[in-house]
């Protein structure tokens, strides 16, 4: 079969740039929308849903990302298993993903059109539903477009240095996609001063955003035939069967284990981003494109060495110095939570330097980490996939992927509840301003802000724990071809934890 030439591997990870457009959307503006803070409601922001519940510590809406779990535990093994067994004459992925792309991005649209007024101090069932409903449809449609993308890197990857370049590139398109999503804290704004309304003003950018995801979305599936560079034999396994051997292969469960560590962490510091930058730091909201944007920037400065470093490390090294390095970005995230610097923001304020140098220091230091977690877990997913299919002849790459993306899904979801229940630690929930309006502000405690960044530092640091148990050396070896001999070496001499040298 054809292998991929660099053009074509580009083309394929557009497709990587309109999804995570439409997931960055929901990372970043999902609380910031629903539960707006103090500032949000001067500028007309509505509070849809009660921010608590339960003794005003779990939120409604961290109950309703979670249990949007559970439909998931369904359809993702579901659709991976229709995916591996699909024997459409177009092939086994790409006629998911032409199918997933528009209706996902009009979900994410419709998800914000929420329109039955503030909740007023009831619990406001008909928001809770629709919000409910849209968040259960996107999950729905990503999972139909991502777990069969994801299976192609696998078998688009012929070797480990095209593995390594594709996901190289849908690491760049990826976090390309996630900076798009935070562009309406600078447009949203300009909107409101021509005299749009606060809730117009961010749909409006999400209909756009919506529309450059889908088309890129669609680009893959139109301009690459799946059938030209992959020949794979459908899985003959059920659901049930092939979602149980899956988890039987212990480096995919100790691989899974750590990677919902990642997504915890790093889902948590992207929802915390706007908090982090406003409430500790003191700064303008729009700051949080300009601190996300140069994090996107520089991680992008370092994908280039990403390749050439494995090559000398191996894998499971790098990701672990990705773990432990975003630990220490998140550490000073605490940090900043709880000097009390900057108070104001304002440019009078002369600890406002202070603020500036967590805010580049934050920046500089995860930049790396977010470069190395970005490009290697996707080809790890990959070669355990592969040495997989050749041990047993069973291809299931999209159970495998489909596995990795409920891994992010849960990840997140944990991340939701525990950003919105902590963020909220020391700060009265509900009640009425003294201009009448409703108080939905879950980011205003600094402390509350301060526990929620240990706590993902904690995730990181059990993340790169737990990865230490998996067997790089002999997933490589199970799967080495012709060419593969410098990322060979790197590993030739690794004795794995728990293992004998071999």
């Amino acid at each position: 079969m054809k292998r991929l030439s660099k053009k074509q591997m580009i083309i394929f990870a557009i497709g990587q740039l309109g999804w995570s457009m439409l997931s960055g959307i929901i990372s970043a503006w999902l609380v910031y929308y629903f539960l707006p803070n103090s500032e949000s409601l001067k500028s007309g922001a509505i509070p849809y849903l009660v921010p608590g519940l339960l003794g005003g510590f779990i939120t409604v809406l961290g109950i309703i990302t979670a249990t949007s779990r559970i439909f998931d535990a369904v359809t993702d093994p579901l659709i991976a298993s229709l995916s591996d067994r699909s024997k459409n004459p177009k092939g086994r992925r790409i006629p998911f993903m032409k199918f997933a792309a528009i209706p996902l991005s009009i979900v994410t649209c419709l998800l914000f059109c929420v329109d039955f007024g503030r909740y007023d101090g009831n619990l406001g069932w008909l928001n809770i539903l629709w919000v409910s409903v849209m968040i259960i449809l996107f999950y729905l449609f990503m999972t139909m477009y991502c777990t069969p993308y994801n299976a192609l890197i696998s078998e688009f990857g012929k070797t480990q240095e095209d593995r390594m370049f594709i996901s190289t590139a849908i690491s760049l398109t990826f976090f390309a996609g996630t900076l798009l999503a935070y562009t309406p804290f600078v447009f949203a704004g300009v909107l409101q001063g021509a005299g749009v309304s606060f809730a117009w003003s961010y749909r409006i950018c999400f209909i756009v955003l919506a529309v450059i995801s889908c088309v890129s979305m669609l680009i893959p599936t139109f301009l690459l035939n799946e059938k030209e560079f992959v020949e794979t034999k459908p899985s003959e396994e059920n659901v049930m069967r092939s979602l149980i051997s899956t988890f039987k292969n212990k480096d995919f469960r100790t691989f899974s284990l750590s990677d919902i560590m990642y997504w915890v962490g790093l889902t948590m510091f992207q929802t915390g981003l706007p908090f982090f930058v406003t409430v500790s730091m003191g700064f303008n909201e729009s700051l949080t494109m300009v601190f996300m944007g140069a994090m996107t920037v520089l991680s992008a400065c370092f994908y280039p060495f990403v390749t050439a470093l494995v090559k000398k490390f191996g894998k499971k090294k790098l990701v672990i110095a990705g773990f432990l390095g975003l630990a220490v970005c998140y550490a000073i995230t605490a940090v900043s939570s709880v000097t009390g610097v900057c108070p104001t923001g304002s440019a009078e304020d002369p600890a406002n330097g202070l603020s500036w140098l967590f805010g580049i220091l934050i920046t500089v230091i995860a930049a790396f980490p977010m470069a190395l977690l970005g490009i290697i877990p996707q080809s790890i997913v990959a070669d355990v996939a592969e040495a997989e299919s050749v041990t047993t002849g069973q291809n299931r790459e999209g159970m495998f992927f489909a596995a990795r993306t409920f891994a992010m899904k849960f990840g997140q979801s944990i991340a939701m509840v525990l950003f919105t229940s902590l963020a909220i630690i020391g700060v009265k929930q509900g009640g009425v301003d003294a201009d009448g309006n409703v108080i939905s502000d879950i980011t205003t405690g600094k402390f509350g802000l301060m526990i929620a960044a240990i706590v993902a530092v904690a995730f990181c640091v059990l993340g790169a724990v737990i990865l230490l148990f998996y067997r790089e050396k002999k997933v490589m070896k199970t799967i080495a071809k012709e060419g593969d001999e410098a990322f060979m070496k790197a590993i030739e001499n690794e004795k794995e934890v728990g293992e004998k040298a071999e």
